[in-house]
């Protein structure tokens, strides 16, 4: 388990580098670009940043480059705070049970409606006006995500599963990527919004961590980021843990320093790379250029849970 004391400003940069810095940099980043040739990274983009038009073009520009650079990027995006704009609009009440938004059927029209509208084609665009080329999916594009309906969830309390009645809210039983292949192995970048379908053909909300993991796990991707509002995983003394194994997260779990929230997303982690992706990194979306920084440098930003050690993501290949 590794720490950081001093958060890390990408905004901090000097604005004009000489030519000795560029090259170094270049230098410095070259066994990264060559680590990721050809690889798939899985970036669920959410958060404080969906929200922000100068993170959303660094985003937009960050994953560009890594289409240009030889990494094969795919995006998949939440939309939490622009669904509930849109309810409070349409004067629809929606509750929340363990996180997850109650979704009965007004409520599943407009969580399609922005996801697979709005929000996905904002994306899209982003991506577009920085050089990329980018599509826009759902999880019932080619039967990509086959969910059922979640009818039981652990009890905050007791941890016992108790039976729910959440509406049209999903978890991934299948994952069928064909479609996300063909995009991403052209020249251009697939951005999914996070609807699937059931096998009876009921359109399911799903939470947008929740599908990008079980995306990355089917197909084995290299690294799945996860971009949220927080640094990291914190320890004791409120300080950033840079990096996790499997082990160690279970233990500070049982500890209580993973506490609240940051439980099942962790938990969601360890699952992910037990099926076979090589790291999960949880990211501060909020810092700019925050994929690049985690990709393309030997220190990477925020939490990285799997096998390897930063110290070792060059050498290992």
């Amino acid at each position: 388990m590794k720490t950081i004391t001093q958060p890390q400003d990408a905004s901090s940069a000097p604005e004009e580098l000489s030519p000795h810095i560029q090259a170094r940099i270049l230098a410095e980043a070259l066994p990264h670009l060559i680590r990721y040739d050809d690889q798939t990274v899985i970036i669920k983009f959410g958060g404080h940043a969906m929200g922000d038009a100068a993170l959303s073009d660094a985003f937009a520009k960050d994953v560009v480059y890594l289409k240009q650079s030889g990494v094969n990027p795919i995006v998949v995006h939440g939309g939490g705070p622009q669904i509930a704009a849109m309810l409070k609009k349409l004067q629809i009440t929606s509750d929340f049970v363990n996180g997850l938004r109650v979704t009965d059927k007004p409520t599943v029209e407009v969580v399609e409606m922005v996801l697979a509208g709005a929000i996905n084609k904002d994306i899209v665009s982003a991506i577009n006006r920085q050089g990329g080329k980018a599509v826009g999916i759902c999880g019932k594009d080619a039967n990509l995500m086959i969910a059922r309906k979640i009818t039981e969830m652990p009890d905050p309390e007791s941890n016992l599963m108790k039976a729910v009645d959440i509406g049209y809210v999903g978890d991934p039983i299948e994952v069928n990527p064909h479609i996300v292949d063909v995009i991403s192995k052209s020249d251009i970048i697939p951005v999914i919004a996070p609807v699937g379908i059931s096998r009876e053909g009921e359109t399911l909300n799903i939470n947008a961590d929740t599908f990008a993991s079980a995306l990355a796990a089917r197909m084995k991707a290299k690294r799945l980021l996860l971009l949220t509002d927080v640094a990291g995983v914190l320890d004791k003394e409120k300080q950033l843990i840079t990096e996790l194994t499997i082990e160690e997260a279970r233990t500070l779990i049982k500890e209580g320093v993973i506490s609240g929230g940051m439980i099942p997303k962790i938990e969601g982690c360890i699952e992910v790379v037990e099926a076979g992706v090589e790291a999960v990194v949880i990211i501060d979306g909020r810092v700019p250029h925050c994929v690049l920084l985690e990709l393309f440098t030997a220190h990477g930003v925020g939490t990285l849970l799997g096998r390897p050690r930063r110290d070792q993501r060059v050498r290992t290949g």
